[in-house]
């Protein structure tokens, strides 16, 4: 049984001990009541009846006795009134007392004192008949002396019937008395009882789950902590929760035995990949140690075969070019005796060794052929087991060739320890071949120049110019020799470098990841509310109308000016961000440096008047009419600088000098870029000034000097941070001079680079250099870090046959799918001066009714993030159809993060335009689908 069983038994066994307790008390409760009921209820009532005839008896004998002895000429009608009402009460008390009686003797008595009454009665009738027939007093009390006798009878009868009453009265107390005792008795009696049955079944759950307890706990205590790889189990043959307990703990057993098990399996491939590591530096140590390729590869042999747990093995070098005719010839061996292990020189595809070669693959034996050299030993020959051939490779050559036996097998660690040191094991080889070959060359130098000193004194300037060479040549050797050995570290070191930064790569993507996705979801708050803002104050700007003031028409520019300025600014938290993970597109191009003073003098004009400040543009000398670099960064900069000096001037002036840069300030700026000119932007202001310890903090983003400076002006501090980035991108440096109240000057240094910024050119640099020393594998890493460098595609648009379509939208139906309101209320104001007939839904399934329910369509302008549907399925969706499958679809959204536009065109789109729109961007776009379609 379970414990949940037991406890609702124990509880169920209590509530019936109980209710029968209640049952009985309740039955002798309802007992005592009916006998108190019958007390005060029917003999009480009884006695009082009883009680009341006599008294009513006694008034109307007084009364007759008044009347009978009375006086003559008195009044005694209220007397005859008073016996004639207590008659009638008398007799209605009988008859209710005849009604209620139950016992036999009760009734008689009842009887016979309506008989005596009765007599007496007739006895008043005969009085008062006599009474008004003038009888006298002494006949009046003859007639009542007559029958004192029934009266003294009649009492009696009374006497007795209240008697007898007040008699069952005291036996009816009686035995409410005994039910009470024996109430009291059998309720105490029935308290035991229910005492001990709830103790019996609380101590029987008690002691079966303690039972149960114990053997958990018995189990528990068996457990050795010490070895983990078996674990005690519980006995789960009674269905109960320690039951299920014990299916637990078996579980949670078998699954601490698994651990346990992978645990040591992981210490010991922990183990095996330590071994490995510190078994192939020390055989990577011998490399440095070696100047020919015998003693590399006696004693590289030497001291893999062992730690193979190999017996026999042998080194096979290539001999000459590699090639069809290609020659591997032995040059060292392990435990050969009379070097009788393995053949004296294998070519391409000659035995395994050959072969080996040829596929460039390791060649794993599991069952040795019979005519295989055997293992030597003192007391006899063994056969080998196992028999491992790998290649040596570099630059996709085969350049050596291993081979080892063993007694038992090779086993993953040892595979793993060949695969590791034959990585390194080529690069040695190469480099112990080109210094062997410059000692060739050196020897053969020095030989050449005996023999022509010993031939003619004519080659004496000959044989001089030679031994310099020949110097050079050692000196060259030693170099290489250098050289190899930096290489060999640096390859260590990149290589450990390598690892690391994969490692952080993967962080770096998952970061970059929730970055990008925060980013794009910021923007599209942002850009959704903002493509109402402008849509509808282009509108108003416009006034084609000529329904607002002039006055109105400039609030309106300036409302969307400041949208622009607005949209700008996002865009430029989101190239903050690309910024730090250079991913920044930078377009250079012509800068019209008229058109750009103009513009900086008409977006702050107004600021300056509204602050009542001085504000001056003061053009330099020989400033060029065309600039070459990124306008829109350039002008960002130096409206975040304008922005900072209105921000934090309260009184005075604001100048602005544009110049072309003298040498001083490129020398004092340290710039790193060459070009032929350098434009100097300043700007002055008299403002707060900034203190000498604040000056480097304010570039950093998110920093205005000092908290109190946040917040009095306000401002998230990212103006000089983008500033000062985008400075960097453009080659160019921005710096400050300020004294603290005094005011400041902000100088940024910008080139003109008609080519653009040059790419990666240290890097490489650097690559090449390393590359020149540690030839292939440097060579690969190198390709890595430059294909890191991300390449923009330029889509340009295609081309569309000229012609007047300027009215081409009028009459032309158009849906628009929206789920944001205002949007839908800004487009369909636009479009409905061009005439159009407008449908719109809040998401594509409403716009999928729409073309089932209108036949012709002419153009769909698609909102991407919506609700129920969103615009790529719902694009996807309409290109299924067979109505309207080739509507023109103009994809519109706030999210433009990379990859968008590819995404809504590669789902079906014909176009794609991001948020904020431009009223005539979007009108062109329309007119030149409409007309293509």
């Amino acid at each position: 049984m379970s414990f949940k069983k037991k406890q609702f038994v124990g509880l169920g066994i209590t509530v019936f001990f109980l209710m029968l307790l209640l049952s009985v008390i309740l039955f002798m409760t309802n007992s005592m009541k009916t006998n108190m009921l019958e007390i005060v209820e029917d003999r009480y009532y009884k006695v009082n009846k009883a009680t009341d005839i006599r008294q009513l008896f006694y008034e109307t004998d007084r009364q007759l006795l008044f009347v009978t002895n009375r006086n003559d000429g008195e009044n005694i009608e209220s007397n005859l009134t008073n016996i004639a009402e207590n008659r009638e009460a008398v007799r209605n008390n009988i008859i209710e007392l005849e009604s209620v009686l139950d016992r036999n003797d009760t009734k008689l008595l009842l009887s016979k004192i309506q008989e005596g009454y009765n007599s007496y009665w007739i006895m008043e009738q005969e009085i008062i008949a006599q009474i008004n027939e003038g009888a006298s007093t002494g006949e009046l009390q003859g007639i009542y002396a007559s029958q004192l006798d029934t009266r003294a009878e009649l009492l009696q009868s009374i006497s007795e019937f209240k008697t007898l009453q007040e008699t069952l009265m005291e036996e009816t107390m009686g035995e409410a008395s005994q039910t009470y005792q024996t109430l009291v008795f059998i309720l105490i009696a029935a308290v035991l009882l229910s005492l001990i049955v709830i103790v019996s079944a609380t101590l029987w759950v008690i002691r079966s789950t303690n039972r149960r307890l114990d053997e958990v706990k018995d189990g528990i205590k068996g457990i050795n902590y010490d070895d983990l790889s078996t674990l005690p189990r519980l006995s789960t043959d009674i269905k109960d929760e320690i039951g299920e307990i014990s299916l637990a703990f078996n579980g949670m057993a078998s699954s601490i035995e698994s651990y346990h098990v992978k645990e040591k399996q992981f210490t010991e491939e922990i183990g095996r990949q330590n071994w490995v590591q510190t078994n192939s530096a020390d055989i990577i140590n011998l490399y440095h140690r070696n100047v020919s390729t015998d003693s590399l590869a006696e004693k590289f042999i030497a001291t893999l075969t062992p730690l193979m747990d190999a017996k026999l093995g042998a080194f096979y070098l290539l001999d000459g070019e590699n090639g069809e005719g290609a020659t591997f010839k032995k040059v060292a061996t392990y435990a050969d005796g009379a070097e009788d292990v393995g053949g004296e020189e294998y070519k391409l595809r000659e035995g395994l060794v050959g072969q080996c070669a040829w596929d460039k693959k390791v060649i794993l034996l599991e069952e040795v052929p019979e005519n295989y050299s055997v293992v030597t030993t003192g007391i006899g020959h063994i056969k080998p087991r196992s028999i491992i051939i790998a290649p040596v490779i570099i630059k996709d050559e085969v350049i050596a060739v291993i081979e080892m036996a063993t007694l038992t097998e090779f086993t993953k660690t040892h595979r793993q320890l060949l695969d590791k040191v034959l990585e390194t094991l080529g690069i040695a080889i190469t480099n112990i071949l080109g210094r062997m070959e410059v000692e060739r060359l050196l020897l053969e130098s020095q030989a050449q120049t005996e023999e022509l000193q010993s031939q003619s004194e004519e080659l004496q300037a000959q044989s001089e110019e030679l031994q310099t060479q020949s110097e050079e040549l050692r000196m060259i050797n030693e170099q290489l020799e250098e050289r190899s050995r930096d290489a060999e570290q640096k390859s260590a070191d990149l290589q450990k470098a390598k690892t690391e930064l994969e490692e952080k790569a993967k962080q770096l993507q998952l970061s970059s990841k929730y970055k990008s996705e925060f980013l794009a979801n910021m923007s599209h708050e942002l850009r959704t509310p903002l493509n109402s803002i402008l849509l509808l104050s282009e509108m108003l700007a416009e006034d084609p109308e000529d329904l607002l003031t002039d006055e109105q028409r400039e609030f309106s520019r300036v409302i969307n000016s400041s949208g622009q300025d607005l949209l700008n600014l996002i865009n430029d938290i989101l190239d903050l961000s690309k910024v730090e993970v250079k991913k920044l597109e930078v377009m250079f191009g012509e800068v019209n440096v008229e058109e750009f003073i103009n513009r900086l003098e008409l977006q702050f004009t107004h600021i300056a008047k509204h602050k009542k400040l001085d504000y001056e543009i003061v053009r330099g000398n020989q400033l060029p009419d065309v600039f070459f670099t990124d306008e829109q960064r350039l002008q960002q900069i130096v409206k975040n600088l304008l922005s900072n000096a209105f921000k934090f001037t309260e009184k005075g002036k604001i100048t602005v000098k544009i110049e072309k840069a003298p040498k001083r300030d490129l020398l004092k700026a340290n710039v790193s870029v060459k070009a032929e000119s350098w434009l100097k932007i300043s700007v002055e202001d008299t403002g707060i000034g900034i203190s000498k310890d604040k000056q480097s903090l304010i570039f950093e983003a998110f920093h205005q000097g000092d908290g109190a400076t946040m917040r009095k002006y306000g401002g998230t501090g990212l103006g000089l941070s983008i500033s000062k980035e985008f400075s960097n991108l453009l080659g160019g440096r921005v710096f400050v001079e300020s004294e603290e109240g005094e005011g400041s000057v902000f100088t940024l240094l910008i080139p003109s680079l008609p080519e653009g910024m040059p790419q990666m050119k240290e890097v490489e640099a650097a690559w090449q250099e390393v590359a020149s020393t540690t030839e292939t594998d440097l060579m690969e890493e190198e390709n890595m870090v430059l294909n890191m460098a991300e390449k923009k595609e330029v889509v340009q648009p295609e081309p569309v046959e000229e012609q007047d379509i300027s009215n081409i939208l009028k009459g032309k139906t158009v849906v628009v799918v929206d789920d944001d309101h205002r949007n839908v209320y800004a487009l369909n104001n636009a479009l409905n001066k061009e005439d159009m007939n407008i449908l719109t839904a809040e998401n594509g399934l409403q716009c999928l009714d729409i073309l089932h329910e209108n036949e012709h369509v002419d153009i769909i302008l698609m909102d991407i993030m919506m609700p129920v549907m969103d615009g790529y399925k719902a694009i996807k969706t309409i290109r299924n159809l067979e109505k309207h499958k080739d509507v023109p679809i103009i994809a519109l959204t706030a999210k433009a993060m990379k990859g968008d536009r590819e995404k809504c065109l590669e789902v079906g789109a014909s176009d794609y335009i991001s948020k904020p729109l431009k009223l005539d961007q979007l009108l062109s776009a329309m007119r030149v689908w409409v007309a293509k379609n």
